[in-house]
């Protein structure tokens, strides 16, 4: 054997350290942050570790016990945001992520019958956006059964709630859904769109930006009370045409520059090479019709080796 060849991990150990990145895609649909969705695994390990060697090797699925404890971390976490959330600076808006991030593979589909939602369309800044207004246990329930195809019986024990009524918050979240959810236009048209916005933009024609949103495009961003944000969002193109010229303004000198975010064409602008601001948005119908400007630096950490 050569020297230098590392000896296998353990397949205990092995099979643990490969949940990590399952539970990272669960956490951070779950609540939106991919700081947070770490601290939720950190949390779901430390609980795991804390087993006597015992109880560790009397769970017959450690990945199960490990979605069920960080699901139910996730539970108690969406709780206490509602509070944190009231008192937020401005909008709050989901944690944006560079490049196309799935973090894991679904389940075999279940016998329950249910619109899927793709693992794509799951990170989408869109779907996170509409996520943020179901109850946290609507969430848990919608995101576990509908995205992650887990059983109702499982379900159940993350939530603490009967199989049946899991069923009835997965329906009462589908159907929220559906009344507000956003198709978007095909990728390549997405991206053509957003070149076309960054053009316009760049050169401050507000009648090109005009011509490439929605009569009812709404934006929003997120300072987090720690930078200069919009408290509130903008609705109508001119009006959020208007606001996009005095930032273009503001921003005089630094580089906007086309990126992924959340699996979607975007575009990031940089100071001196490090990220000060995402957008993220979604096309429809050959025009823009929402907008997600983040600026809060706090949420800007995935970006800084992107």
């Amino acid at each position: 054997m050569n020297e230098h060849t590392h000896a296998p991990l353990d397949p205990a150990l092995k099979a643990i350290v490969s949940e990590r990145r399952q539970l990272i895609g669960l956490a951070y649909r779950l609540v939106g942050s991919l700081s947070e969705a770490e601290d939720v695994v950190q949390e779901t390990y430390t609980r795991w570790y804390a087993l006597s060697p015992a109880q560790r090797e009397a769970i017959d699925s450690p990945g199960a016990w490990l979605t069920t404890v960080a699901g139910r971390i996730c539970l108690d976490l969406l709780g206490s945001a509602r509070a944190r959330r009231e008192r937020y600076v401005g909008e709050w808006l989901p944690e944006p992520l560079p490049g196309h991030v799935e973090w894991t593979t679904l389940r075999p589909p279940t016998g329950d019958p249910a619109d899927r939602i793709t693992l794509d369309e799951s990170i989408n800044m869109a779907f996170l956006v509409v996520l943020e207004s179901l109850t946290p246990a609507e969430r848990v329930a919608f995101v576990l059964h509908d995205v992650f195809r887990y059983p109702f019986a499982e379900v159940a024990e993350i939530v603490g709630r009967s199989p049946a009524a899991c069923r009835q918050l997965a329906t009462s979240a589908r159907r929220r859904i559906r009344a507000t959810r956003l198709v978007p236009a095909p990728i390549a048209r997405q991206a053509d769109l957003v070149k076309e916005f960054k053009k316009a933009w760049e050169a401050k024609d507000i009648e090109a930006l005009i011509g490439l949103l929605d009569p009812d495009v709404k934006a929003a961003s997120d300072g987090g009370g720690v930078v200069r944000a919009a408290l509130h969002p903008f609705e109508g193109r001119e009006e959020v045409a208007s606001y996009l010229i005095s930032v273009a303004h503001l921003t005089a000198g630094l580089d906007l520059v086309e990126r992924e975010v959340n699996g979607r064409p975007g575009l990031v602008l940089q100071q001196a090479g490090q990220t000060v601001a995402v957008f993220a948005f979604h096309v429809a119908e050959d025009r823009i019709q929402r907008i997600w400007g983040m600026r809060n630096p706090e949420k800007l950490r995935p970006w800084a080796d992107a």
